[in-house]
C-alpha cells in the first residue's frame, strides 16, 4: 500500500467517526490573516528619515529614467516633474522633494480585492496578511520527473493545489510558465484556469499592455463591467527595471490597471552589488525610490487607484556573483520595509518561502523561513511566493508547494497571538484534580483540545520506532505522495456556465485574431 492510499484511507476511517481529519484546523481558517501579534520596528525614526531624505535625493538628483511612454511622460510632467529628453523616447524624470509622497496621498491605505466567491474577498493592507503561491518559475520539478519546462497542465495543478489548501488566500498569477502556449497567448490560459479552477482573487498579465488589458475584460465578463469599475477584482504585478529605469511596458500596463481602477504592486528587484548598492541601507533607499515612483504613476493616472508598494531585497554569493535567498541581510531590508510602507500608509509586499536549493530540503526550508518570517514580523500585507519558490525563483517545486503550505498553516495560528483571561489561564484545570495528577481528563483539556494547538496534517511526529518500521519515509516522500493525493480529490468550485463560455469564446476570438509568437 503506498503512503497516499494508507493516509486516503486513515482520513475516511477519521471522517467516519465524526473526527476532524489531521490537519484541518478550522478553528483557523479565514479569508485572509488578521494581525493578532505586533510588528517588529527595527530603526529608530532618526534612521527612518535618513532612508527617506535618500529617497528622495535619489529622485530629485538622479532621477527615473522612462523609456518608450509619452503618456506617461506627459503625467509626471504635468503633475510637476522636471521633464529631460536624453534621446528619442527616453526621458529623464526628477522629482522635487515632497512630490511624490503629496502624489500618493489619494492612494487608499486598504483596499478589498474581491473574489468570484465573495467569501474569499481578501483586504490588502492595514492588519491583514494575504498568502499567495510563488510567481515567476519557468521550471517546475518533481521527485518523480525532475527539473523540467513547464506546462499549462502543472499551471493548472498548482492553481488546483491552492485552490484546495485553506493557509494560501490568493491564487497568485504566473504560478509558472506554461512553455507550450505561445508567448503572447499563454496569459489567456492563465488567467482562464485561475477563473476556472479557484475562486479565489488572483494576479492578472503584464508583459505588455495589451496582456494587461485583456486580464481586465475577462474580469469585466466574470464579474460585471460596472462591479469592476468601482471595485478591485483583479491586480498586476509590476517590476521596475532596476537601477532606477521604468520601461514602457511596465509603465503603460500600470496606466492600463490604474485607468481600469484595479490593483498593481510596484516591485523593485534588487540584487545588491549587482543592480542596488550592495549595502542593505543602500538598497532599501533605492527601493522606496523605486516603488514610490511607480506608485505614483498610478495615481496620476487614477487618483485612488489601489497600489501596494513592494520590495524584493537580494543579496550575492560575492565570490561568484550568483543571487542568494533566505539570508539574513534581506531579512532585515524587509523589516525596515515594513516601518517604511506603515510610515507612508501604503500596503506592502515583500519576501515569501524564498531559497536557492536545488531540492525540497533542509536548506530549502531553513532559508524559506529566515525569509517568511522577516515578512510576517516586519508587517507585509500581501506575501507573493508563500508556496513553491526553489532553486532561486527558477523553478516551481510540487514537494516544496506541500511543505511551504504546512508552514503557512502554521503561521495562522502564530499571527493569532495570545488570549490571557481566567480561562486561558488554566488555574481549574491545576485545580480540578491537584498536585500530582495528570490533566488529560479536567474539563479545561476537554473544552480546548482540539483549538489549543496547531496540529500539522503534513509532519511525522511518531515516535523514532514508530517510523523506523512504517518505512522511514521523509519529509519529501510525504510531500510528494500528498501533492497527488489532493489533485485526485480535487474538486472545481462552481463557476456559472453562461460567464465560462463567454470568457472562453473571447479566449478563442483573441487567439485567432493573431499568428503564434515564441519570444
Amino acid at each position: 500500500m503506498t503512503i497516499a492510499q494508507r493516509s486516503s484511507r486513515a482520513a475516511r476511517r477519521k471522517s467516519g467517526r465524526g473526527t476532524i481529519a489531521p490537519g484541518a484546523n478550522p478553528h483557523l481558517r479565514v479569508p485572509y490573516i488578521t494581525r493578532g501579534i505586533p510588528t517588529y520596528d527595527l530603526l529608530n525614526d532618526g534612521a527612518l528619515e535618513q532612508i527617506e531624505d535618500t529617497a528622495d535625493r535619489i529622485l530629485a538628483e538622479i532621477g527615473i529614467e522612462l523609456r518608450e511612454d509619452a503618456e506617461a511622460m506627459r503625467l509626471f510632467k504635468e503633475a510637476g516633474a522636471e521633464v529631460r529628453e536624453d534621446s528619442a523616447q527616453v526621458w529623464r524624470i526628477r522629482f522635487p522633494r515632497g512630490m511624490i509622497r503629496d502624489i500618493l496621498q489619494t492612494a487608499p491605505a486598504t483596499f478589498i480585492q474581491h473574489a468570484r466567491n465573495p467569501a474569499n474577498n481578501v483586504q490588502i493592507g492595514g492588519d491583514a496578511m494575504v498568502l499567495a503561491p510563488a510567481y515567476g518559475s519557468p521550471f517546475v520539478m518533481d521527485l518523480d520527473q525532475g527539473r523540467r519546462y513547464g506546462t499549462i497542465k502543472d499551471f493548472q495543478n498548482f492553481v488546483k493545489l491552492a485552490q484546495s489548501s485553506p493557509w494560501l488566500h490568493h491564487s497568485g498569477g504566473t504560478i509558472c510558465e506554461p512553455t507550450d502556449i505561445a508567448v503572447n497567448k499563454r496569459h489567456l490560459d492563465m488567467v482562464q484556469a485561475h477563473i476556472r479552477y479557484s475562486d479565489r482573487p488572483f494576479l492578472g498579465s503584464i508583459t505588455a499592455p495589451e496582456r494587461a488589458e485583456d486580464s481586465i475584460h475577462m474580469c469585466r465578463i466574470l464579474f460585471g463591467a460596472d462591479f469592476v469599475d468601482q471595485n478591485c477584482v483583479i491586480i498586476g504585478n509590476f517590476n521596475t527595471t532596476s537601477p532606477l529605469v521604468l520601461d514602457g511596458v511596465t509603465s503603460a500596463g500600470i496606466r492600463a490597471y490604474a485607468a481600469a481602477n484595479q490593483g498593481s504592486i510596484h516591485l523593485p528587484f534588487l540584487l545588491g552589488g549587482a543592480v542596488s548598492p550592495l549595502t542593505m541601507a543602500g538598497s532599501i533607499a533605492q527601493c522606496l525610490a523605486e516603488t514610490l515612483s511607480s506608485c505614483a504613476l498610478a495615481q496620476l493616472t487614477r487618483p485612488g487607484a489601489p497600489v501596494v508598494m513592494a520590495g524584493f531585497l537580494s543579496s550575492m554569493a560575492l565570490r561568484t556573483g550568483s543571487p542568494t535567498f533566505g539570508t539574513p541581510e534581506p531579512a532585515l531590508g524587509s523589516l525596515v520595509m515594513g516601518q517604511l510602507a506603515r510610515r507612508y500608509r501604503l500596503p506592502l509586499r515583500c519576501a515569501g518561502n524564498f531559497s536557492t536549493s536545488k531540492m525540497p530540503d533542509g536548506q530549502a526550508m531553513q532559508q524559506a523561513m529566515m525569509s517568511m518570517m522577516s515578512a510576517v514580523q516586519g508587517g507585509a500585507n500581501y506575501i507573493l511566493h508563500s508556496a513553491g519558490f526553489l532553486d532561486g525563483l527558477l523553478s516551481m517545486s510540487y514537494e516544496k508547494f506541500m511543505m511551504d503550505l504546512d508552514m503557512c498553516g502554521a503561521l495562522h495560528a502564530y499571527m493569532r497571538g495570545l488570549v490571557i483571561d481566567e480561562d486561558s489561564l488554566g488555574f481549574d484545570a491545576l485545580a480540578q484534580f491537584g498536585p500530582g495528577e495528570h490533566l488529560f481528563g479536567t474539563d479545561h483539556t476537554l473544552r480546548h483540545y482540539k483549538t489549543a494547538y496547531w496540529d500539522s496534517g503534513f509532519n511525522d511526529d511518531q515516535p523514532f520506532e514508530t517510523w523506523d518500521e512504517t518505512g522511514r519515509i521523509d519529509a519529501s516522500a510525504r510531500a510528494n505522495a500528498q501533492w497527488k493525493q489532493v489533485l485526485r480529490d480535487y474538486e472545481a468550485p462552481p463557476l456559472d456556465i453562461a460567464k465560462d463560455q463567454e470568457i472562453m469564446a473571447f479566449i478563442e476570438q483573441k487567439k485567432a485574431s493573431m499568428p503564434d509568437a515564441w519570444h
